[in-house]
């Protein structure tokens, strides 16, 4: 990926960064109903396992299958760890103890940790200063469009909050480890199922042996509707459009997705339910336009061609 590739994105990716949000948007929702029925990493487990079915049974009627490459299969788990096990396990358990505003808040600090990451360890992925003001500015405006309410929480559990925000550097490690695969030539489609089946061996085991989920009261049918729409849109199809993502615009572009997760939240909530945007809610808005026009740089390079005197 060259670096000019990495630093702007072209209509096919803001649509897919779009698309991305909508389905991520409504996780935070899905899984707090599906709490009410069921412990964390029960929810974790069956969302990865519903998840990685369907996407296997999809291979499956296209008429293909998941690498057979011995030497994959450990970078699947890696990077099933960083991207599932580890990050969903983090923000499910946080959510038990904080509200899902704030969750959301700590989870959009996921680009600021990808840019200091991919700083680190990449070559055509380097920290610029339109990259770093980006960050900063879209960051504060997940931060006003969700309002005092959800930043009053700070005061709260202090491991929830750190649950989180090692949810979001997960997601960077995740994100920057991710770019490999393309590499490798595995198409965005298996690379999510590698992952999810992965991801499977990891937490099955784990919800069966902290959980014993065979002792819960049978979930509720809203419970399962939740279960099912976390597994099937918020996670099969997403994590294909991410991979997608992931390798056509780079890991920094890919993880802005989180600055966009509140305002599809709440643009739903206004097309769905009716609701009426506030105030804050419409500054906060504009503040993450204002974050990724800087990120994706055109358009400043663009003011300043116009404003630049003639030579």
């Amino acid at each position: 990926m060259s670096a000019s590739a990495a630093r702007s994105m072209g209509l096919r990716d803001w649509a897919m960064l779009l698309t991305l949000s909508l389905l991520w948007g409504g996780s935070f929702f899905f899984v707090a109903v599906a709490l009410r029925a069921l412990p964390p990493f029960t929810l974790v487990a069956l969302r990865v396992v519903l998840a990685a079915s369907c996407l296997l049974l999809v291979l499956r009627l296209a008429g293909l299958s998941l690498p057979r490459a011995t030497t994959l299969w450990p970078a699947f788990l890696g990077l099933g760890l960083l991207n599932n096990v580890i990050p969903f396990s983090l923000i499910v358990w946080g959510q038990t103890q904080i509200a899902s505003g704030l969750a959301a808040v700590l989870n959009a600090t996921t680009p600021l940790a990808t840019v200091l990451v991919a700083h680190l360890c990449t070559s055509d992925e380097r920290l610029t200063a339109n990259r770093l003001a980006g960050v900063l500015i879209g960051l504060a405006g997940v931060a006003v469009m969700l309002g005092p309410a959800a930043l009053g929480g700070l005061g709260g559990p202090l491991l929830a909050q750190l649950a989180c925000l090692g949810a979001a550097l997960s997601y960077a490690c995740a994100a920057v480890y991710g770019r490999r695969f393309a590499r490798l030539g595995v198409a965005p489609f298996q690379t999510a199922a590698g992952q999810l089946l992965a991801s499977t061996a990891l937490l099955l085991p784990t919800a069966l042996v902290i959980d014993r989920p065979w002792h819960l009261p049978m979930p509720g049918a809203e419970a399962w509707a939740a279960v099912a729409c976390l597994a099937l849109l918020s996670t099969a199809l997403a994590y294909v459009l991410y991979f997608r993502l992931l390798r056509s615009a780079g890991a920094v572009n890919a993880q802005l997705v989180t600055f966009l997760v509140p305002v599809s939240a709440l643009l739903l909530g206004v097309l769905v339910l009716g609701e009426r945007l506030a105030p804050n809610q419409l500054a906060g808005m504009a503040l993450i336009a204002l974050g990724l026009a800087a990120m994706d740089g055109r358009l400043i390079r663009r003011v300043r061609a116009a404003v630049r005197p003639p030579a």
